[in-house]
């Protein structure tokens, strides 16, 4: 049904009812024909949206005197006026005044700039003592601003601390930051190289404090900035140092004994052989003088020795009956010997071999680095270096625990050592991260190499406890010949590397 439908049904009942057509007579009859035909009209509402706008004791009196209509509403807020002492309805308007001046100045203090603005606004029109229209217009605004207004941007410091809405200086002051000054350090990448410095050179193993915090630095690398931290890796770097020299000085004292006992079983030799002369005897003197009186330089050492292995050399044969006798002692010294040689030979692999995947180290890898320069500057033999480094290791360590991402990469170092040629060196350069040197080879031979390692990994099965466990790796690679120095290529390795990770991971990039 349309208005004008309603304006014709409202003046023919109007007339079958012989009403006289006053104004509200009309508007009576055409609300209630409106609302008859379900169109809402916003004239019809009656008194109801003002009565909105009124306080609950007008609103109880209004009731009780049963107001309709418009007009009996204004007749009815007419006479209350009139009851109304005069000097208090002023006084109520100016303490309402008052008080909505200081909600907007306190609202202007507040950190909106929305709020802030319509604060100042409502200050200037109450000031102004502006019309109804205008303050029609700014309750508009405010209601406008309740619907729209957001602070779920609070919740961007739900990292930092617990966010109270309500209270905007409580959650300012549970906040915690971390100090920082210029760009972020990469405390994963420092904490690799940590650990690795934190490993012995000469003593086989690592004692247990040092162990456990580097799994601390491992499972937390923020804990490096920490007070506890300093004192921890102090105390580990001392004892680094006293396992080294312990070490060395276990090797030395072993050595010292076996020169003792052999100096002592060859002048027991030379006192009991039946044929000693003058001239044996002489070389008893001087082995008794050169420990008595060491040389100072390696000069007069090796002239004295060189003497008496003369004097033994003549008199060999008047000794060899006696040497015979003694054949078993010294091969049980020789055994001996040959035991100490071993361990030191262990002793030394250990401080060029990683613990865990049984690679050349880092030390180890900066002496092949080293040699390979020696190469390319004496005779331009270039070589290549490629960095690898396994894709989101520490979500592997997160979700299957340190000893899953152990054996990933025993199980990567042996990926490795099945694709390098015997010309070729690999090694753990720290953490997850291996270098891959690459001697008599161009940079599409490298990236041969690269790629091969690459689908190797992608395609491997890394078990752990009956469950696979997903792996790749990301390689970025150069050439020595495309650099102006060794450090410019390994940082150019690096560079392609992190090129790779940025890239999606998985790749091969070649500088």
């Amino acid at each position: 049904m349309t208005i004008n439908q309603i304006v014709r049904n409202t003046v023919e009942r109007l007339k079958a009812e012989g009403k006289v057509w006053t104004p509200d007579a009309y508007a009576e009859t055409f609300c209630s024909e409106a609302k008859k035909a379900g169109f809402a009209v916003e004239d019809c509402s009656g008194i109801e949206r003002y009565v909105s706008l009124m306080d609950k004791k007008t609103v109880e009196e209004i009731k009780q005197y049963r107001v309709r209509t418009t007009a009996e509403l204004i007749r009815f807020l007419i006479s209350k006026l009139s009851r109304m002492n005069p000097n208090e309805a002023t006084i109520l308007v100016e303490l309402l005044n008052g008080l909505a001046k200081k909600m907007a100045q306190s609202i202007d203090l507040l950190h909106n700039p929305d709020a802030s603005a319509l604060a100042k606004k409502t200050i200037a029109i109450l000031e102004s003592q502006g019309g109804s229209t205008q303050i029609d217009l700014l309750k508009q605004a405010w209601a406008n601003f309740l619907t729209v207004y957001d602070d779920s941007f609070l919740m961007k410091l739900a990292h930092f601390g617990s966010v109270d809405s309500s209270n905007l200086r409580s959650t300012i002051e549970s906040l915690k930051f971390q100090a920082s000054s210029g760009e972020a350090v990469d405390h994963e990448r420092t904490i690799r190289l940590l650990v690795s410095s934190l490993v012995p050179s000469i003593a086989p193993t690592m004692d247990n404090a040092t162990i456990e915090l580097s799994q601390k630095l491992h499972n937390n690398p923020a804990y490096v900035a920490t007070d506890e931290c300093e004192k921890e890796l102090k105390t580990a770097i001392a004892m680094r140092i006293a396992l080294d020299k312990h070490s060395v000085e276990e090797m030395v004292n072993a050595l010292d004994v076996l020169l003792e006992k052999l100096s002592a079983q060859l002048i027991d030799l030379i006192e009991r052989s039946e044929s000693s002369s003058s001239e044996i005897r002489e070389v008893k003197r001087d082995l008794e003088a050169l420990e008595t009186h060491k040389p100072t330089d390696f000069k007069t050492a090796h002239k004295r020795l060189y003497t008496i292995a003369s004097t033994l050399e003549e008199k060999v044969e008047v000794l060899s009956k006696d040497l015979k006798v003694h054949n078993e002692k010294v091969n049980q010294m020789g055994k001996k010997i040959a035991t100490l040689e071993s361990e030191l030979a262990q002793a030394t692999q250990a401080s060029r071999e990683d613990f865990l995947t049984k690679l050349f180290n880092k030390r180890a890898i900066e002496e092949h680095l080293n040699l390979k320069e020696a190469e390319y500057e004496r005779h331009g033999h270039s070589f290549c270096v490629a960095m690898l480094d396994l894709d989101h290791f520490k979500s592997v360590n997160d979700t299957y625990g340190h000893e899953a991402g152990d054996a990933v990469l025993i199980a990567f170092a042996k990926i490795l050592k099945l694709e390098v040629r015997t010309s070729d060196t690999v090694g753990r350069y720290g953490g997850e991260e291996f270098m891959a040197i690459l001697g008599e080879t161009d940079l599409e031979g490298a990236k041969t190499f690269c790629e091969k390692v690459r689908a190797h990994v992608e395609q491997a099965h890394f078990m752990y406890q009956g469950e696979r466990i997903g792996v790749s790796v990301s390689i970025g690679v150069a050439q020595r010949s495309d650099f102006p120095s060794l450090k410019a290529l390994i940082n150019g390795a690096d560079e392609r590397l992190y090129d790779a990770k940025r890239k999606g991971r998985n790749r091969v990039e070649p500088a």
